[in-house]
């Protein structure tokens, strides 16, 4: 049976489906010797060459494959790219190095928006965090700007139309603050472009922080600091996977508990020396 080469290259760990497609208009993918184009289809056959910048790739699915997963504390005024032709520092920066696979992000969090990122290198996975049909709840902590009253609240919590269609918050959770700076705790899921900002925005809002905090049952990690990473262990790996229908792992690359802590502090430190534009603390 045949599938979109998006499809095929994702799951194989070569990069979202948006990341492949857009390389594939670009002519950057070849079949066998020809470029490849938008909706072209494969079957899973060991014969096809596939290329990426000239580069063969395997598309075949290792059974012992291990599914690692970082959670990510984004800063603001990192891009969600792997490269940016302005030299503006990037997610993909502050991560570890690999050999043989790459790191995937798990949905975007735009320029001024902090928190939470996941990335992990299965690519199946991260596309099935990320698809709308799976509602993988995610949630946010958001300051406002502006008068709020009882109507914007429900509102919000009903749906407002959007320019891509009617949005709104699953829950929606007053959390302090006084006169015309709130903040409040409310929870999405799917992930839609700027889809909080857009939601305030559409009642007169202005929001004016906005951090991530969770995605599925996922927490910020307490104590990781902005611009490091933690591993995820192999419960939080296979509760993901779980969470979308997909098989669990029984390997994993995070250290046996006697070493837990110790790593997690390394990592710690690592991700914080990188990173040379930490400025202020969490809030």
């Amino acid at each position: 049976m045949s599938e979109k080469l998006q499809k095929v290259l994702a799951r194989a760990g070569h990069g979202s489906r948006r990341e492949i497609e857009a390389k594939i208009a670009a002519s950057r993918v070849s079949v066998d010797g020809k470029l490849a184009t938008l909706g072209d289809r494969v079957e899973n056959d060991k014969s096809l060459k596939i290329c990426i910048n000239g580069h063969l790739v395997s598309i075949a699915e290792s059974a012992t494959e291990v599914c690692r997963v970082l959670a990510y504390y984004k800063t603001e005024g990192e891009l969600c790219t792997r490269s940016d032709p302005e030299g503006r520092p990037t997610v993909f920066d502050r991560l570890p190095r690999l050999r043989g696979s790459r790191w995937i992000a798990v949905g975007r969090l735009d320029f001024n928006t902090c928190g939470l990122l996941l990335f992990t290198t299965d690519g199946k996975l991260a596309n099935c965090l990320m698809h709308p049909s799976r509602e993988v709840e995610r949630e946010y902590v958001v300051r406002v700007f502006g008068q709020v009253d009882e109507e914007k609240i429900r509102q919000l919590r009903k749906g407002v139309q959007l320019e891509d269609g009617p949005a709104a918050f699953k829950t929606l959770r007053f959390a302090g603050g006084e006169g015309v700076n709130q903040w409040y705790n409310v929870t999405l899921t799917e992930g839609r472009n700027r889809e909080v900002r857009r939601l305030w925005e559409a009642v007169g809002v202005q929001v004016s922080r906005l951090m991530r905090v969770r995605y599925g049952n996922i927490n910020l990690p307490k104590g990781l600091q902005r611009g490091s990473w933690m591993e995820m262990d192999l419960a939080a790996v296979n509760y993901l996977r779980l969470l979308v229908g997909m098989d669990d792992k029984t390997v994993t690359k995070f250290a046996v508990e006697k070493d837990r802590r110790r790593t997690k502090a390394n990592q710690i430190r690592r991700g914080v020396k990188r990173h040379t534009q930490v400025s202020g603390k969490r809030g």
